[in-house]
């Protein structure tokens, strides 16, 4: 059996990939599974690195029964009864990727989605979110640093990089560690102090963004305390202070007397509303790391930083790093997506206008949809060790001329979204956005 591997070119940073060398070389050797990938020059592991572990190079992907990618495919890319496993960005009803799902439908494909590949307590088994909340909170601090900067605010936040500027994950921690130390010893300037970095969600993504946040010194307060932070006598000018918003301190029922019930928040979104705007004068950072749809309340609208804006001359809040990368979302202000050369624009609350990079009047945004691109060899090491092991089992589903669901294992049955050209049962409400 053969499996394909296709080119990325959606974006000239995505440098991902599916599986790595070596993982290629066990497919090869202890299953009997032969790779062909399409030639890439941009691809983080070269087209020799493959070729050395087993795999050939061609442009022509139609022997293989089973597709691997990362990102969306263009319709022109499909060939009939074929069997594609990306991130199809369908689920929601995006309207850009309909007309690529119909082209799948049309020519009888099967569409296995890596974001439904989940276990019996529906948890995510393959995912690059850690790697986003990575990449994303040290683009994150490198806004900071270079609105301080802007600001004429000295601080060892201004030597921070972008994500992708750093060979590697392990350089990038080391010369956060190396800031760190600075800033212990020489303290944060008493204007921005309290420095409050503010991170909504605890997923994989959250976690991302804490692990490099904590090579900073970090003091961890909870979201009651932070209210009361800028009063206190104690306050760290050595410190950032970091504090993880959970649904229960986002939002909360508009019924009165009512407790906050996070099933019924999930089942009945319309019976809640936000009260998260009490929080947002008290934060320097804030990074968004949360799953939303618009049936969920919104976290920073426009109207509320325009009315704050109309009220102060200027907002606490610096950088809001918008890793979930809703447009209009649950950060309203969150408008378009960035790229990792021009990750930021200004939104100014009182014009409802956005300016490129960072300076102007306003709250700077980070808003990325592909932010593990940043780091991609250790992203892509870590979602091959994810996905190698489902790979014979994918395969062994197509001993016939085409894909037998019922003999995938039950997490791949759940990311089954088209089979054969029409919808699986938990994926027919998407027929309503073709």
């Amino acid at each position: 059996m053969k499996i394909g591997i296709r080119r990325e070119n959606k974006s000239k940073w995505e440098r991902r990939v599916p599986f790595t060398p070596d993982h290629i070389k066990l497919l090869k050797e202890k299953y009997c599974i032969e790779t062909i990938l399409q030639p890439s020059k941009i691809r983080i592991f070269s087209d020799d690195e493959y070729k050395n572990s087993g795999a050939f190079i061609n442009e022509d992907l139609s022997e293989c029964p089973v597709i691997f990618g990362i990102k969306e495919m263009p319709k022109s890319f499909f060939l009939p009864n074929k069997t594609y496993v990306f991130f199809s960005h369908v689920i929601k009803g995006q309207s850009y990727n309909m007309p690529m799902l119909q082209k799948m439908m049309d020519l009888k494909c099967n569409l296995i989605d890596y974001e439904k590949m989940v276990d019996e307590n529906d948890r995510r088994l393959i995912f690059f979110g850690r790697y986003a909340g990575i990449a994303g909170m040290i683009d994150t601090l490198w806004a900071f640093g270079q609105r301080l900067k802007y600001e004429n605010i000295s601080d060892h936040f201004t030597e921070i990089k972008k994500a992708y500027q750093y060979e590697s994950l392990e350089q990038a921690k080391n010369d956060l560690k190396e800031i760190g130390e600075k800033i212990q010893k020489d303290g944060i300037p008493e204007n921005i102090t309290p420095l409050v970095c503010g991170i909504t969600g605890y997923g994989n993504v959250s976690k991302g963004v804490q692990g490099i946040l904590n090579e900073l010194p970090i003091i961890e307060i909870t979201p009651s305390q932070l209210l009361t932070l800028s009063n206190s006598e104690s306050v760290s000018q050595n410190h950032i202070y970091k504090v993880v918003f959970k649904e229960e301190h986002l939002v909360e029922p508009k019924e009165r007397n009512k407790n906050f019930e996070l099933q019924d928040y999930y089942e009945n979104p319309q019976k809640y509303k936000s009260k998260f705007e009490k929080y947002i004068p008290h934060m320097s950072i804030l990074v968004n790391c949360i799953y939303w749809e618009s049936r969920y309340p919104k976290l920073v609208t426009k109207e509320y930083l325009k009315s704050f804006y109309q009220k102060k001359k200027k907002l606490k809040l610096e950088v809001i790093g918008d890793i979930s990368c809703d447009i209009n979302g649950s950060v309203e202000i969150t408008s378009k997506v960035t790229e990792p050369d021009n990750p930021a624009y200004v939104y100014n609350p009182i014009l409802d206008e956005i300016k490129e990079g960072i300076k102007g009047k306003g709250v700077v945004v980070i808003a990325r949809d592909n932010l593990p691109c940043e780091i991609p060899r250790e992203s892509s090491i870590f979602f091959s060790n994810a996905l190698i092991s489902f790979v014979p089992q994918i395969v062994e589903a197509h001993s016939s001329d085409s894909l037998d669901k019922d003999s995938l294992p039950k997490s791949i049955q759940k990311a089954l979204i088209v089979h054969r050209g029409k919808f699986t049962k938990d994926f027919e409400y998407i027929k309503k956005y073709l």
